[in-house]
Formats: structure tokens, C-alpha cells, sequence
């Protein structure tokens, strides 16, 4: 859903929202209490997403404010609570630039159509200091939530993000905020007199109970933004019959530090690829755009390679030519690498959900599956081995490509290749979220079985490398 249909919903369903809040009181009393015991009387505090103000108006403190994408949620917040200033903003593209001491983000995270952007945003308004919580609902309760929705014993909402307390902390970590407190509470989220507070602070009191609370929260204060640094690029596009997608690439692909080349990198394609990539070439001169043919090589891994041989940039960067990744999305990898948050950032389109048909059934069950499998081996959170876009520094690559005999050279696809080599060479790895996109022109390239048995292949040599570090002699 976009942020037009969105606001459209939340304009909709404005007039009922009182209503729903009256229905679940006790869920709503409990936020209210424990966003109250974490505020002094003295505090400033802002509510991003602040619905009809009715939390804020339960609030006890110093000075209170909130904004909602919804004109007549801000309508209906103030005509209610006219002591409090309300604005209609959107936190994703925040024009409010006070300062307060206490920062709240209660249940809207699902909701965000880009949580790294609204985060970051969350320094116009932050000083040092800032307290910053953030509520949602725990994953596991996804059927829960969507069947009470059904059952009309909750207010029915858009589809949402189901980020667990990990990617929201990531996400924090990727804009300079320091996650000082995180946890669960509410088990039980309907009253029953004695019975339902009982069982909700033995809840709070048990590591195993507490596992399956409904609502996760997290405490984070900002810290100094980091400087970037300056730095080339080069934007390596491994493509094989992608004609319609090469001009999308060319226009949506930001220009990066302090100059950025373009390396199209065909593998023998018989659609037009290349006439349109020399095409490309001479309809946008300004831009520094490079054509490779990938000859007698196979795969997209030897494709990369090829590219990343023939590249300039100090920053080295892949984007799939099927633009399911947005080329825009790029700049987030830049300024990830740039400032130090990673040595090697690697896309996740497991986070946010996807556009329909992005990606098949089984392919999504096969990326959870190593997803687990990587991590454990590696020793670092990877959420999706097989993202398409990867950045890493080309000082790092060169020491990556020296070792690479190491691993065997049997990878098609060159993410393990390089996950492997930047694991061994003892890298940060940073995780970003990304969109992922249906395509809209070809075809996927990747067989879910003979592949899937590659990366079987690639799990074990990982395994045996890593966890048991045995290594044939040379």
C-alpha cells in the first residue's frame, strides 16, 4: 500500500477509531502506563503516529505534541484535546524540526513503508538524551492479530511489516541510535478481573512465557551522527536478456561520492541488451557508463568478477538488472559503508513484505532455510544469503579474490563467494532491508532444484571450512 492509500485508510476509518479504543481498553491502559513510568513530569514528548491523541492526552508531563499522516485523525486530535499541538506530518519526509526529551513510535512500525528513512528522520527532532521507544506486536503473533481483524475484535489494518525486535534494532544501529533497553511484555491482552494481570507479570517475570508476549518494545537514545566518508563507486550490472530494464537502470541509479562509473556486464543476450546498453551510452553522455561482454564465461558470478576486475571505484556495488531491488536504494548502501556501520553491506528482501509474484513459494522457504543455516556457520546475522546486492570496499574484494581458492570456485551465483571470503577475512557484515519488487520485464534465472542443490553443496563446504576448519592439503 502506498503512503496516498494509506492516509486515504486512516482518513476512513478516523471516525471509529474511539470506538475501537473503547473495545480494547485494557491493551491500550497497559502502552499508556508503560509509556508513563519511563516519563518524568518535566519531560517534552512527541508521539509519531499519534491516531485521535487519545494516548497523549492520558499522558502526564511537561509538554506534549503529535503528528499523523491522517488529516482527520489530527482533526478529531484536536478538537478533543485542544491543549496539545497537533500536526498532520508524515515520518518518513518530517518537516517538524523541535527538540524533545521523550520520542514515542507506539504500534506504528508495521506501517512504515520505509522504517530506515523514518528512523533516520527521528534526528530532527531528537537532542542528546532523547528517550525514543518503540512498541509493535511480536511476530509470532501475525495469525492472532490477522484472525481478531476477521473476527472484528480489532480494528482492521493495511498490510503490515512484521519486524521482529532484531531488524528494528539493526535498523536503529544503521541511523546512529544506541538500543539501551529491549524486551517483551502483555501475554494476555484481554481483561479478566485478577486473572489477566496475574498471568501478564508472571509473564514479564518468565524467560520462557516471555517469549510469546504480544508486545515487543525497545528503548534507544541517539548518538552523534557519523561522518561519512568520500568515496568512488562502481555499480556493476550482470545482465542476459534485460533489455526493458537496462534505461531503468540507468535513470534510477543515484549518482554516488565523488563519482560513479556504470558496468554492464552481458552474458551473450540475444533480446537487444546490448544495443540498448551502447544506446544508453550515447542518450546519456554525462553519465560514466561501460559495456563488458562476458564471452565465453558463465553465470552470474563470473559475470560480477568480470566486472568488478574492470571497475575504477574505491566502493563496490551489485544491482540485478531485473530491478527487483530499487537502483534508488543504493544510496542507503552507500551511506551504510561510507560511515561505517559495515565492511560489507548485504541486502535483505526478507524484512518488509513483497509485491506479489516477487518471489516464488519455494524460493522464499529456501532463503529462510539457509538464512538460518549461514548465519549459524558464519557467526553473523545473514537474513538473505542470496540478495542480489551487495557492497563491499574494492581494497576488501582484492583480498577477498586472493583467498578464493580456499572455498573451491563452484559459486554461479557469487554471493557465496563473497559472504564466504568476507566471513574468513573477519569483515563486519551489516544487514540493510530493501523492497523487493516483482519483475516487470524477463525471466528469472535462477532453477529452484538444480540450485538448490548447489547451495547445499555450498552449506557444506561452509560447515566444513568454518565449523570444523578442515582444509585439503594443497
Amino acid at each position: 500500500m502506498n503512503k496516498q492509500e494509506l492516509t486515504s485508510f486512516f482518513d476512513r476509518v478516523s471516525g471509529g477509531r474511539g470506538r475501537w479504543r473503547k473495545k480494547n481498553a485494557y491493551y491500550h491502559n497497559t502502552l499508556v502506563n508503560f509509556f508513563q513510568s519511563r516519563i518524568l513530569q518535566g519531560d517534552s514528548v512527541l508521539e509519531a503516529g499519534c491516531s485521535t491523541g487519545e494516548m497523549l492526552g492520558k499522558l502526564n508531563c511537561a509538554g506534549k505534541a503529535g503528528f499523523d499522516i491522517s488529516g482527520e485523525m489530527i482533526k478529531i486530535a484536536g478538537e478533543k484535546y485542544p491543549e496539545i499541538s497537533f500536526y498532520k506530518d508524515d515520518i518518513e519526509a518530517l518537516s517538524i524540526s523541535e527538540k524533545f526529551d521523550v520520542i514515542i513510535l507506539q504500534d506504528i512500525v508495521g506501517h512504515l513503508n520505509d522504517a530506515w528513512k523514518a528512523f533516520g528522520n527521528l534526528h530532527k527532532v531528537s537532542r542528546p538524551g532523547t528517550k525514543i521507544f518503540i512498541t509493535y506486536y511480536n511476530q509470532l503473533w501475525e495469525p492472532v492479530i490477522v484472525l481478531a481483524e476477521k473476527l472484528d475484535l480489532k480494528m482492521p489494518e493495511p498490510l503490515q511489516n512484521w519486524l521482529d525486535l532484531s531488524d528494528i534494532e539493526n535498523l536503529l544501529f544503521l541511523n546512529d541510535f544506541k538500543v539501551v533497553k529491549k524486551g517483551r511484555f502483555f501475554l494476555f491482552p484481554k481483561y479478566v478481573p485478577f486473572f489477566s494481570d496475574f498471568i501478564n507479570k508472571l509473564a514479564m517475570n518468565s524467560s520462557f512465557l516471555n517469549k510469546f508476549c504480544l508486545i515487543t518494545y525497545i528503548e534507544a537514545h541517539p548518538l552523534p551522527r557519523l561522518v561519512r566518508g568520500e568515496y568512488s563507486c562502481s555499480v556493476v550490472i550482470p545482465c542476459r536478456n534485460e533489455k526493458g530494464n537496462i534505461e531503468g537502470a540507468v535513470k534510477q541509479t543515484p549518482e554516488l561520492g565523488t563519482g560513479m562509473e556504470l558496468i554492464f556486464v552481458d552474458g551473450n543476450s540475444t533480446d537487444g541488451t546490448v544495443e540498448t546498453i551502447k544506446e544508453m551510452i550515447a542518450k546519456y553522455p554525462e553519465k560514466n557508463i561501460k559495456l563488458i561482454h562476458q564471452g565465453s564465461g558463465t553465470g552470474k558470478g563470473d559475470a560480477v568478477r568480470k566486472g568488478f576486475d574492470a571497475s575504477a571505484g574505491e566502493i563496490l556495488m551489485i544491482l540485478d538488472s531485473d530491478l527487483t531491488v530499487p537502483p534508488e536504494d543504493l544510496g542507503k548502501f552507500y551511506d551504510a559503508i561510507a560511515s561505517g556501520k559495515g565492511e560489507f553491506i548485504n541486502g535483505s528482501r526478507l524484512v518488509y513484505p513483497m509485491e506479489k509474484q516477487a518471489m516464488r513459494f519455494l524460493n522464499y522457504l529456501g532463503n529462510k532455510f539457509f538464512s538460518f543455516i549461514f548465519t549459524w556457520i558464519l557467526g553473523q546475522k545473514i537474513n538473505d544469503t542470496l540478495c542480489g546486492t551487495k557492497v563491499l570496499f574494492k581494497k576488501d574484494y582484492e583480498r577477498i579474490k586472493e583467498g578464493r581458492k580456499y572455498f573451491g570456485e563452484f559459486d554461479p551465483f557469487g554471493d557465496f563467494d563473497l559472504l564466504f571470503g568476507a566471513a574468513r577475512l573477519g569483515l563486519k557484515i551489516a544487514e540493510l532491508p530493501v523492497r523487493y519488487r516483482a519483475r516487470t520485464y524477463g525471466d528469472t534465472k535462477i532453477s529452484r532444484f538444480t540450485h538448490g542443490l548447489l547451495l547445499l553443496k555450498m552449506s557444506a563446504v561452509a560447515f566444513i571450512k568454518f565449523k570444523l576448519n578442515y582444509h585439503a592439503e594443497k
